[in-house]
């Protein structure tokens, strides 16, 4: 799966800060932070990030003395550049073979590291709904083979995320899917 990016982009720290602010597109890094995460010099970090602020890939946030670097959303390439780091962390391979083939499910959350956009071969999925056990783990075990990720999943009926939710809001996450109806509800609830 790394090949998708690595066929097209010679850089792996290009690579590297395209996945951690591109998929979510919530987090904010700065520079410092980045050089330790990837491991690498803060000067490798900063020419990447530049090249990728000249293209306008990337907005800035200056708060004090440091500047905060985030995907800008509104560029014709992110939803391409979003959909491209999905494939490469095997969210979309999670979607397909485990969340739509789970019957009574509400929503699912991906947490923790892999919501930052950090790929650290821990997939941390929250599950809301009525779910069977003994398939969502058959699914799981089949998906992780696929992916060559360890996926975690925390299943949760509707009164138990409610429970849950203070605990999430203070963690990174994305809502990676929603059932059509909840959806249809909460609009109807706007109106």
């Amino acid at each position: 799966m790394d090949n998708l990016l690595s066929g097209l982009i010679s850089s792996k720290t290009r690579i590297k800060l395209l996945v951690r602010l591109f998929f979510n597109p919530n987090t904010r890094s700065y520079l410092r932070e980045l050089a330790k995460e990837f491991g690498v010099s803060t000067n490798a970090v900063r020419e990447e990030l530049n090249q990728l602020k000249q293209t306008k890939l990337l907005n800035t946030e200056k708060s004090g003395r440091q500047v905060f670097y985030m995907a800008n959303t509104a560029h014709s390439l992110f939803p391409d550049l979003k959909s491209m780091v999905s494939k490469v962390m095997g969210i979309d391979q999670v979607i397909d073979g485990i969340v739509n083939r789970l019957g009574d499910l509400e929503r699912a959350y991906l947490i923790g590291d892999y919501a930052e956009g950090k790929d650290t071969g821990i997939i941390d999925l929250v599950l809301v709904g009525d779910i069977d056990q003994y398939h969502l783990n058959d699914l799981t075990r089949k998906t992780e083979r696929y992916i060559n990720r360890k996926i975690r999943s925390l299943v949760l009926t509707r009164d138990e995320f409610q429970d849950f939710l203070p605990k999430l809001e203070n963690q990174p996450r994305v809502l990676i899917w929603e059932a059509k109806t909840i959806k249809n509800t909460a609009a109807l609830r706007k109106r």
